[in-house]
């Protein structure tokens, strides 16, 4: 039985309405097949609670009614704690930081990983995926997205968040995404104008609707102080060839190449929707949903909403393309993944859960009500391709998805929204140059780097 607290009531009504007549839901058959050879009710009577959040793609699990199938399928009875994102992770650390924290599976940040898994805070899943007794046989872990992979779980290393020497898995991809282009198509038909591939061809395509539209702008964008702003940057560093720090670990954000991303951003704003230098990603969302900007660059768990016509008024009217390139067209990596908790009470349960939700045949049910795919066989399917025009792009796109888009490292959160973030927003607003700026932040960040053993 699922645990109903404010924020999931409405979710879990609908989930229910989908509730075939005979008292089985839609993919009973397909858990049932996952159940053979397998023994799926080992832990028959558990209860586990898992702490996601109250995001697109989770919710929609939650509607396609998943929860209640791995109830049935399993005999395991799940509670699930659904939190605004911003609020997990103070929530998570205490948890997970006691001798014994309510937790058996947590949904992560991305940018939470290594603070994580260095902390000891979450378990390495091999050990899991090594016991025959919990491993599903047809699991099929290649065939997720190895980009997401890598950004979601790997942790540990010598490289710290990237896959190398010492590194572990400690994470699954759900709620993964990359970036790409979605654009009003009818639009771009009506004004003759060619869908951008290159950044000169975007800012230019911006001015056009901005200036030659009326009531039209060109491109949304987050840029809110502190990690939006980062986020906003750190999407056009990576094709400019920006990094934020070099080989050796010093601050690199005052590099040309770093600056004239900033400047790119500025003409961003110029031609974009009013006030977005407060923009967050809900008034980025919003500004595409509701018909005021001819182009979202930026996540693509935005695609699921973008195409329900309950929440968007251009819904039959879009169009999907990948990230246009500047030096590259590297893309984000981004979102959620599944964790075990290192003082979960039943981790093993939670395992299986954590392998039902990420199946294929799972993931089939979430697409179905607007959910992110993690998979490449489902992000490959011409089927599904022909049902979701994004999904041609998204895979188009996944070739030059870049794991290391971000430094995910454990002090990531001090220096992301209260130095980077900052910074960028008060270049943005023009209460400082780009170059003074980033300037600003170089000593500040430094001093983090220093004390944490990274610059000696």
């Amino acid at each position: 039985m699922i645990k109903k607290n404010v924020l999931v009531l409405m979710t879990l009504v609908i989930a229910v309405s989908v509730v075939s007549a005979n008292g089985g839901s839609d993919t009973e058959s397909s858990a049932g097949a996952m159940s053979e050879g397998f023994d799926w009710r080992r832990y028959e009577g558990t209860t586990i609670v898992a702490c996601f959040p109250n995001h697109g793609h989770y919710n929609a699990a939650i509607d396609a009614g998943v929860v209640e199938d791995f109830e049935e399928l399993t005999g395991i009875n799940v509670e699930i704690d659904l939190l605004q994102y911003i609020k997990m992770h103070d929530k998570q650390v205490l948890e997970m930081t006691k001798p014994s924290g309510d937790y058996d599976v947590v949904s992560m940040v991305v940018m939470w990983k290594s603070e994580y898994a260095m902390a000891d805070m979450i378990q390495p899943l091999e050990p899991f995926f090594d016991n025959p007794n919990l491993a599903v046989p047809d699991y099929d872990f290649d065939d997720l997205i190895p980009a997401y992979v890598e950004v979601t779980g790997i942790a540990g290393g010598e490289r710290i968040y990237r896959d190398g020497p010492g590194a572990k898995l400690y994470g699954l991809p759900f709620g993964s995404e990359t970036s790409f282009l979605v654009y009003r198509k009818d639009l771009f038909d009506q004004y003759n104008i060619k869908v951008p591939e290159t950044y000169d061809e975007l800012i230019e395509a911006a001015r056009f609707f901005k200036e030659e539209v009326p009531g039209m702008s060109g491109l949304t964008m987050r840029a809110a102080s502190g990690h939006h702003a980062t986020h906003g940057w750190l999407l056009h560093a990576s094709p400019f060839g920006a990094r934020v720090f070099d080989d050796n670990w010093e601050p690199a954000f005052t590099s040309p190449e770093a600056i004239e991303t900033i400047e790119f951003m500025k003409k961003v704003v110029e031609y974009g929707p009013d006030g977005m230098t407060g923009f967050t990603q809900d008034e980025e969302w919003q500004a595409f949903l509701q018909g005021d900007a001819a182009m979202y660059l930026d996540a693509s768990v935005f695609a699921g909403t973008v195409r329900n016509p309950e929440k968007s008024k251009v819904y039959d009217k879009v169009g999907f393309a990948p990230h246009p390139k500047a030096r590259t067209n590297l893309s984000e990596t981004g979102g959620f993944g599944l964790a075990i908790p290192t003082n979960a009470s039943n981790p093993e349960a939670g395992f299986m859960f954590m392998q039902y939700l990420t199946m294929k045949e799972t993931e089939r049910k979430i697409l179905e009500n607007g959910g992110a795919p993690f998979r490449t066989s489902s992000v490959s399917d011409p089927e599904l391709q022909a049902r979701f025009p994004d999904f041609a792009a998204l895979e188009e796109q996944l070739k030059n998805a870049n794991p290391d888009w971000r430094p995910i490292i454990p002090e990531w959160g001090e220096i992301n929204g209260p130095y980077l973030g900052v910074a960028i927003n008060q270049a943005l607003t023009g209460e400082k140059t780009p170059e003074q700026a980033m300037q600003d932040i170089v000593d500040p960040v430094r001093e983090i780097m220093i004390r944490a053993g990274y610059i000696k």
